[in-house]
């Protein structure tokens, strides 16, 4: 029996337990399957039978909201069981919120314990943070940190000179940002004669965008350091961190069995893909043991490719490495085009360039006519030249089948970030 079948028959009672939570206490999901054809807990059939079910989309939990039902109609536990309410950063208007009792608390920590264990963060060691814990979900790793044992340095996102002070003066020996901060907090030491190679950090975990995984962000992130990366992936809805990388750096290890079921679709299609070695797809998730505003096939728009197969680590989990989210995509001609991986072929050009990009789409639409434009930011002293330009066109061709219109910039000129980068502008498209 495959690793996969294996699991999918273990989380099956724990499955159809949900299922008839939803029933009994989700007015969303008691609707929403009942359109679908599906009036009782029987009707859904079992774990193997779950893609005939209806996904989930986050539009669908925020049009559900109301000011009778601030969380939305997928509240399925009242508030006086709710110990803690998370929000999203609210970037397309109202902040969505997300609720958990003490159970649904305990399994996130459980899961995050897992992902950033399987990381080799241990007790004893110092750890300083730039995420911006607290309103928000990356706050559930705190606990998870404390239960490992670490000692964490919460220093949060916007005050790079505090941070570096930490570095300098407690000597932590791991680092938890995103990736695109790891280099700009590179850059800035730089610029004010810090050594980060002989920095006592040792281990760089990055979470909260894709990049951690991208051979030539990682590659300047390590070299920028001297310091081994992995990268950790979650999401807001579901759990804070469901897959962490091990120190052999081959994809994140899936962290949430027994709490998360998760399947791979074809994001065009919606159709469920094989869990097999290669495999690429969206990441589609359901609860399995939640109470406060459990989900059911969402939909988490990151799109990623699996690997099976023992690790040397001796973890026997799927692991993934994302590709880029699928609300990002740009089609170019027929061609999906994913920001990141732009970001990938132009990083590998080597010392002409910083490894920051700026797509900017002539026109607000997902299909794009060619060339695509590309804005490429100079490394540190490096001219423009056409022969560099021809060149990063040329490897985008060639690497992504895309047309592009390559310009070069000088060294600083893109925007840094202490958070997460915004590698799509479209501030100029009409």
């Amino acid at each position: 029996m495959s690793q996969a079948r294996n699991q999918r028959s273990l989380d099956d009672p724990a499955y159809r337990t949900q299922l008839r939570y939803l029933f009994e206490h989700s007015e969303f999901y008691r609707n929403k399957l009942s359109v679908a054809g599906i009036d009782t807990p029987e009707a859904a059939g079992e774990l193997e039978d779950i893609s005939r079910l209806p996904f989930t989309e986050k539009d669908e939990l925020r049009a559900s909201r109301d000011e009778d039902h601030p969380i939305g109609r997928h509240l399925a536990a009242p508030m006086t069981d709710v110990v803690r309410v998370y929000s999203t950063s609210g970037t397309t208007g109202t902040p969505s919120y997300i609720p958990l009792t003490a159970g649904d608390l305990a399994n996130w920590v459980e899961i995050s314990t897992r992902s950033y264990g399987a990381s080799g963060l241990a007790r004893g060691e110092r750890m300083v943070t730039t995420y911006n814990a607290g309103p928000f979900v990356a706050g559930v790793t705190l606990d998870a940190f404390a239960k490992l044992g670490v000692c964490h340095i919460p220093v949060g996102a916007g005050n790079t000179e505090r941070l570096m002070t930490a570095v300098q003066l407690l000597k932590p020996t791991v680092l938890g940002c995103t990736p695109s901060y790891a280099l700009y907090l590179a850059e800035w030491a730089v610029e004010r004669g810090i050594d980060t190679p002989g920095s006592s950090i040792k281990k760089i975990l990055v979470a909260g965008e894709p990049g951690g995984g991208e051979p030539a962000m990682r590659q300047r992130i390590e070299e920028a350091w001297g310091a081994r990366v992995t990268e950790a992936m979650g999401i807001g809805d579901i759990s804070v961190s469901l897959w962490g990388e091990c120190a052999h750096q081959d994809g994140m290890h899936f962290s949430g069995a027994g709490f998360v079921h998760y399947e791979l679709i074809d994001p065009e299609t919606g159709a469920t893909l094989p869990i097999e070695d290669g495999a690429e797809g969206e990441l589609v998730y359901t609860h399995l043991n939640h109470k406060a505003a459990p989900l059911l096939r969402f939909r988490s728009r990151d799109r990623v490719r699996l690997s099976t197969g023992e690790c040397p680590c001796g973890r026997d989990t799927p692991r993934v490495r994302c590709i880029g989210r699928t609300d990002d995509l740009l089609i170019v001609r027929g061609v999906n085009v994913f920001p990141s991986a732009v970001r990938d072929v132009v990083g590998k050009i080597g010392d002409g360039v910083s490894g920051i990009i700026s797509i900017r789409p002539s026109i607000k639409a997902v299909k794009q006519a060619p060339p695509l434009p590309v804005v490429v930011e100079l490394a540190k002293g490096a001219e423009a030249t056409t022969d560099l330009a021809d060149l990063i066109r040329k490897r985008i061709r060639d690497e992504l089948l895309v047309t592009t219109d390559v310009n070069l910039v000088p060294f600083g000129t893109l925007p840094r970030t202490d958070y997460k980068s915004k590698l799509v502008d479209w501030s100029g498209s009409r």
